[in-house]
C-alpha cells in the first residue's frame, strides 16, 4: 500500500525571524522603490520583494541589521514552497522617513484620484451608397400612396393619363390654331417643298 507524500505550501513570513543570516548582496535602498512598494508603518514595515514580486516583512527597522525576512516565492500558505534565495536576509537601507514616504503616497493618490477615462468617441457608420441601377428603380417606383391599395403599376399609369388627357388635348388644340403671323420675328420661312441636294455642275 503506497502512501501519498503531501505537496508542501509557501510558509508564512515571520515578522521577526531568530536568523542571523545576512545576504551578500548589496543592501537594498528603499529610496528605488515606489512609494506603493512599501510600508513603513511600525505595525506592518514591509515591501514587495524586487525578485519575486512577493510581500514580505521588514525585520529590524530602526536597528543596524534591518533585512528582508527568509520567504517563499508564493503566496503563503497557497503556493508551492520555492524559497527565494536572492531576496531572502537581504539588507535594507532606510534612506527614506515615514513622513517623506506618506507624502509622496498621498501626492501619488492625488495624481491617480481624479483621473477618469478617455470617452472613446467612436466613428458613425456610413451607410453604403446605392448602385445606378437601385437608384434609378427607386425614381420609376410609385410614390407609397400609389401602391398601397395593392393596385397594379400599369392601371396607376392608365388612371394618371385619364386624369389629364383632356388638358393635354386642349392645349394641343390651341398651339395648332395660331393666328396668321405670329411666327416668331426674323425667323426663316419654312420651306415646303422637299429639298434633295443635286450634283455640282462641272
Amino acid at each position: 500500500m503506497s502512501t501519498s507524500t503531501l505537496e508542501r505550501t509557501a510558509r508564512t513570513r515571520r515578522s521577526r525571524p531568530r536568523s542571523r543570516t545576512v545576504n551578500a548582496r548589496p543592501a537594498l535602498a528603499l529610496s528605488t522603490l515606489k512609494p506603493h512598494q512599501y510600508d513603513l508603518r511600525p505595525a506592518c514595515a514591509s515591501l514587495v520583494c524586487p525578485d519575486c514580486g512577493t510581500w514580505v516583512p521588514i525585520t529590524g527597522l530602526g536597528n543596524k541589521t534591518t533585512k528582508v525576512v527568509p520567504h517563499d516565492t508564493g503566496l503563503a500558505n497557497k503556493d508551492v514552497s520555492v524559497r527565494c534565495r536572492l531576496g531572502s536576509n537581504r539588507l535594507v537601507t532606510v534612506n527614506v522617513t515615514v513622513k517623506k514616504w506618506q507624502e509622496r503616497l498621498e501626492d501619488g493618490h492625488a495624481e491617480t484620484g481624479h483621473r477618469r477615462k478617455t470617452t472613446v468617441l467612436r466613428k458613425p457608420k456610413v451607410a453604403i451608397a446605392p448602385a445606378v441601377s437601385q437608384i434609378a428603380a427607386q425614381k420609376q417606383a410609385p410614390a407609397d400612396d400609389e401602391h398601397g391599395d395593392g393596385r397594379p403599376m400599369w392601371l396607376l399609369r392608365e388612371m394618371k393619363w385619364a386624369s389629364t388627357e383632356s388638358a393635354v388635348r386642349d392645349a394641343n388644340t390651341r398651339r395648332a390654331q395660331l393666328p396668321a403671323g405670329a411666327a416668331p420675328l426674323g425667323a426663316p420661312p419654312v420651306p415646303l417643298k422637299k429639298l434633295t441636294p443635286g450634283r455640282r455642275a462641272s
